[in-house]
C-alpha cells in the first residue's frame, strides 16, 4: 500500500496505527501517540515496505519481537534535520539580544532539546566562546534518538559540509574562522576538544521525560511542528518549569507560544526569530 497525506484514512487502519503506537509505549516506553497523525502514518507505511511486510499488524508483531526492527521504526519517526548555525539569523539575534543579558549570571546552563547530531549545540559553544562566556557555560543537548546522540558524541561531521557551515557561521556574525574550531582529516571535520568539553549529550524524550535541571536558556527549534496540540502544551509546560525566572526560550520559525496557555508568561524579544524571555 502506498499512502499520501490526502488519502482518506480507513477506520481499521486508524485502529491498527493506534494499537501499534500503544504497543510501542507499553513495551518500550517510547511515546509517539501524540505526534501529528499524517506524519506517523506515512513513516509507518515506509517501514512496512522496507521490511517487506503487508500490514500494520504485521509490523507490530515484528517490532514487539525484534528490537532491531523497533530501532529502525523509531529512527523513521525521528526527524533529524540540523546543521552548524542553522538559520544564521537566529544565532545573530541570540548574539545581539540574549548574550548581553547572560553576562549578568555567574554561570549559564543552556538546553538544546531535540538536538539531533549536535551541530547546533556545537554552534552555540562557538558563539559563547567568541563572547567570552564559554568558561562559565554548560550546554546540555538531548534527543530521543539514541543513534543520533551517539553520532553527536563523535565530535565531528562529514568534511563536505564545511563550506556550507562556514557560510552559515559568517552570516551568524562569526568573529574568527571556522578553521579555528574544526580540523579536517580523513573526510571528517573534527571539533576542537574545548568545545565538546562544555557539552553534555544525553537521551531525553520530550513526550514522556521530565526536567533534569534549571536552565537560563532553552532552545527547541522545529521539533514541535511534529507534535499535536496536546503534546505541544505538555512540552511548553516542561520548558516553562525548567526555565529560571527571566530565562530565555528559542523556538523554530514555524512555532510559537501565541496559542498556548503560556503566552502571557513570556515577552517577545525577537519576533522573526521566535526568541522569548520568561516574565512570570
Amino acid at each position: 500500500m502506498c499512502t499520501n497525506d490526502n488519502e482518506p484514512i480507513d477506520e481499521l487502519e486508524k485502529i491498527e496505527i493506534e494499537l501499534l503506537l500503544e504497543a510501542l509505549y507499553r513495551h518500550y516506553g517510547v511515546d509517539f501517540r501524540n505526534y501529528v497523525f499524517p506524519t506517523i502514518r506515512r513513516r509507518i507505511w515506509y517501514r512496512i515496505r522496507a521490511e517487506r511486510l503487508k500490514t500494520i499488524s504485521g509490523l507490530q508483531e515484528k517490532v514487539l519481537h525484534d528490537r532491531n526492527t523497533f530501532k529502525r521504526l523509531t529512527n523513521d519517526f525521528s526527524i533529524n534535520v540540523t546543521e552548524m548555525f542553522r538559520d544564521p539569523s537566529f544565532f545573530q539575534a541570540f548574539r545581539n539580544k540574549v548574550v548581553p543579558l547572560l553576562r549578568e549570571y555567574p554561570s549559564i546552563r543552556i538546553w538544546h532539546a531535540g538536538c539531533s547530531t549536535g551541530e547546533e549545540a556545537y554552534s552555540m559553544a562557538i558563539l559563547m566562546h567568541e563572547e567570552k562566556l564559554l568558561a562559565k557555560t554548560r550546554i546540555y543537548a538531548t534527543d530521543m534518538n539514541e543513534a543520533v546522540i551517539e553520532e553527536a558524541k563523535l565530535e565531528s561531521f562529514p568534511a563536505e559540509r564545511m563550506q556550507q557551515y562556514t557560510e552559515n557561521y559568517m552570516l551568524a556574525g562569526g568573529k574568527k574562522s571556522m578553521t579555528e574550531y574544526v580540523s579536517v582529516s580523513n573526510g571528517r571535520a573534527e571539533f576542537q576538544p574545548f568545545l565538546g568539553g562544555k557539552i553534555t549529550f544525553a537521551q531525553h524524550n520530550l513526550a514522556v521525560d521530565e526536567s533534569f535541571n534549571e536552565f537560563h536558556v532553552i532552545i527547541c527549534r522545529n521539533a514541535m511542528i511534529y507534535f499535536n496540540t496536546h503534546l505541544q502544551n505538555r512540552v511548553h509546560e516542561l520548558f516553562y518549569q525548567s526555565l529560571i525566572p527571566s530565562g530565555f526560550l528559542g523556538l523554530g520559525h514555524k512555532e510559537s507560544i501565541t496559542f498556548t496557555s503560556f503566552a502571557d508568561c513570556y515577552k517577545e524579544m525577537e519576533h522573526n526569530e521566535k526568541l522569548y524571555r520568561k516574565v512570570k
